[in-house]
């Protein structure tokens, strides 16, 4: 039926139309994602350039959000890493081509979108900092999965530990994978219903371009699973797969966990939540979140910085 609903859309969407942007939305030329112009409040390497030996010495997590999404989505892990006082330094990375325009959002590839990870983690080690780990949520995990396939932490600092919060490897909307075929007719895709604030930080239209980017990102990374991914000896792994996520197949974890290989197999683990909310880590903007939410939520941040502390 998906496909069908697909097809339906290139008739009434157009061909390879523009959308109607407007100042409310993030895709227009009013609203900006604050990293670009206050990066000091959101990077490790801005805020700390030049680290005491008690700072390179502390855990430092690279957090990476997902496709259409900006710094935003890890806005409350930030805050509450800080209100426990866990002594853990976050770095919100914003993806390269998102949090500016329709167009440079357009523009960019998955390349593009991992450059600022690849860029954030070279600095802080450049600067000294030994205790490095990686969180991505949605697209951003595979965007981080692949430079393991890629060893790109080879004769570098090896990171402490990746947490994937609903990363997508195969989506629940079968219909991506045929993008390719329809995206120059289609144009963009414009995302379901967000709420006022959410307009604010994700893109309310999708250019097919993009979407053909996140499907080659996702089918690399799920051949690069299906032949094995080796990771350093001293990471660990903690996938996090919401139960009745719209977003991301249940599968996608079970190819994670069989796909990654760890020096020890309790290196790596699986939760299964019992929410229907895609990146649980994020629930502001939302138009409704229980307080079951709240309570896997903050589970979760507690057990990501109990990891943190002791992999230092």
């Amino acid at each position: 039926m998906k496909y069908f609903i697909l097809i339906a859309a290139v008739f009434f969407i157009g061909c390879g139309g523009e959308p109607n942007i407007t100042d409310a939305d993030l895709d227009g030329n009013v609203l900006f994602d604050p990293s670009l112009y206050s990066p000091e409040q959101f990077l490790i390497s801005k805020s700390k350039p030049n680290p005491t030996e008690e700072e390179k010495q502390k855990a430092v997590i690279i957090v990476a959000h997902g496709y259409t999404a900006t710094t935003f989505e890890w806005n409350e892990f930030k805050r509450y890493v800080d209100s426990t006082q866990a002594d853990v330094l976050v770095s919100q990375v914003l993806l390269g081509g998102h949090g500016r325009t329709y167009q440079d959002f357009k523009n960019s590839s998955w390349r593009d979108w991992q450059a600022s990870i690849i860029d954030e983690y070279q600095k802080l080690v450049q600067s000294g900092y030994r205790n490095i780990s990686f969180a991505g949520s949605s697209t951003g995990g595979p965007l981080i999965v692949n430079l393991f396939a890629q060893s790109f932490f080879k004769n570098s600092i090896e990171p402490k530990h990746v947490f994937l919060i609903d990363p997508i490897i195969v989506p629940s909307n079968k219909s991506l994978s045929m993008i390719g075929i329809f995206g120059p007719m289609l144009g963009y895709i414009e995302s379901g219903e967000m709420t006022a604030e959410e307009r604010k930080h994700w893109y309310k239209f999708r250019p097919q371009e993009t979407l053909q980017e996140l499907q080659d990102i996702i089918t690399i990374t799920r051949k690069d699973l299906e032949s094995g991914i080796l990771f350093p000896n001293s990471t660990h792994v903690s996938i996090y797969k919401s139960l009745y996520d719209d977003v991301v197949d249940r599968v996608s974890a079970v190819m994670l966990y069989n796909g990654i290989e760890t020096q020890k197999p309790e290196m790596k683990k699986v939760s299964l939540p019992h929410s229907g909310i895609h990146v649980i880590t994020r629930l502001e903007g939302r138009a409704n979140v229980t307080e079951q939410d709240r309570v896997l939520q903050k589970k979760v941040f507690d057990e990501m910085i109990q990891d943190l502390k002791s992999k230092q």
